[in-house]
């Protein structure tokens, strides 16, 4: 299958995934001469390689309610599995190529202010090619330990294929590539931010209407219909929520705080525990942006890390959250975990009894994420850290 249209004939499909993980550097040179369209570039290979990683999710959730089947017996585990997988897989897959659109246009929309060259197709060239390790190891993200690790080299390989891609199609001067790259990936993290809150929302739906529905297929089809129903409903949130974060993007309308105005905001002491470090980034392009501010705090065993993200015009996708009322609540051999709306704010808490560490995190105003982590600590020390803050006071930055 051709990756490209019209001019030379590029590589084929497998020949360009082998190429572009074993000899990078030359094949973004014969990438960087190739004609391409934005259709071609997505159901040539785009389109094609994220399905690797729905498949992986596919196989993990029929595997993971199949166990949960044998134990209630019957069809339920397999039935929930499919639909649990169906649905948290399809809605990833279409959330991968959004945001491999998105990411393009923060790349393109960057040209400038590295002395690069603009160009819209090269752009989303250098996202789409350079997804390709963390699609192909997709299949096996699903494995303990292994999925993990291989995880982690692609992400980085990653990192290093985005700015051979960004150094050799945006051609910007060679001492301001790496800065180009990395200004990309920290948008990116932005980006992924986003779409990790969506798939926790959906997730934790694919559990329960999974259950709903699969307890449907053994009862009435007006259950079904109902289990059916919510999932269109759960749609309709997604699209509303796009829309409406690339309105404030376009418009404006909503501006990342600057970060040092919200590293002022972290408290000098939490629990005892003196503040030993802290920093603020931003970074925005193509009407998207974020900013954070961080801080640690050590005390003998004890080590807190408190953080605030502003998520902007992206935010609206968080909204979500609370839309769809989703409770999630599970123990653990030494713990907990859970999520769920508390006092009209999305919240999400997970605690170790026996690790003495945890996490305690608030979306407030459906953009700013206040988390607490750490270890050596109580649960209470976590959420005492993000009262510090003030939910309030965030609230009122979000009000204007």
């Amino acid at each position: 299958m051709s990756v490209v249209e019209g001019g030379a004939k590029p590589a084929g499909l497998v020949a360009r995934v082998t190429n572009i993980l074993t000899r990078p550097g030359s094949e973004w040179d014969v990438i960087a001469g190739e004609p391409a369209t934005t259709a071609s570039l997505f159901t040539g290979y785009a389109c094609i390689l994220a399905l690797i990683p729905l498949i992986g999710t596919l196989i993990s959730r029929v595997i993971l309610h199949s166990l949960l089947g044998g134990f209630l017996g019957g069809g339920f585990g397999m039935m929930a599995g499919l639909i649990g997988g169906v649905v948290l897989g399809v809605v990833g897959y279409a959330l991968t190529l959004g945001m491999v659109f998105v990411v393009s246009l923060i790349i393109n929309a960057l040209a400038p202010t590295f002395d690069a060259q603009p160009d819209a197709v090269q752009a989303l060239k250098v996202s789409v090619y350079s997804g390709t390790a963390m699609w192909v190891v997709g299949i096996v993200s699903w494995i303990p330990v292994l999925g993990w690790l291989l995880g982690l080299a692609a992400l980085g390989y990653t990192c290093y294929l985005l700015y051979l891609g960004v150094a050799k199609l945006m051609k910007p001067p060679a001492e301001k590539a790496v800065g180009y790259a990395v200004v990309v990936i920290l948008l990116e993290i932005v980006v992924y931010a986003v779409v990790g809150w969506i798939m926790v929302i959906v997730g934790a739906m694919a559990v329960f209407g999974a259950a709903a529905t699969g307890a449907a297929a053994f009862s009435s089809n007006a259950n079904h219909a109902a289990a059916l129903g919510n999932l269109a409903a759960a749609s309709r949130q997604i699209q509303a929520a796009a829309e409406q974060a690339q309105s404030n993007a376009q418009t404006g309308k909503v501006v990342a705080i600057d970060p040092d105005k919200l590293k002022m905001l972290l408290p000098d002491n939490i629990a005892g525990a003196p503040r030993t470090d802290v920093e603020a980034t931003s970074a925005s392009a193509a009407g998207f942006g974020g900013s954070n501010a961080k801080a640690t705090y050590d005390k003998n065993d004890a080590h807190i890390t408190l953080m605030i993200t502003d998520l902007a015009a992206a935010g609206g996708f968080a909204a979500m959250a609370g839309a769809m009322n989703v409770q999630e609540n599970k123990e653990t051999a030494t713990g907990y975990e859970k999520a769920g709306n508390v006092n009209g704010r999305w919240t999400m808490e997970r605690y170790d009894n026996q690790a003495k560490s945890g996490s305690y995190s608030v979306l407030i105003a459906n953009r700013f994420n206040l988390e607490a982590e750490g270890s050596g600590v109580s649960i209470d020390d976590l959420k005492s850290a993000v009262a510090a803050v003030g939910p309030d006071r965030l609230q009122a930055l979000a009000n204007g």
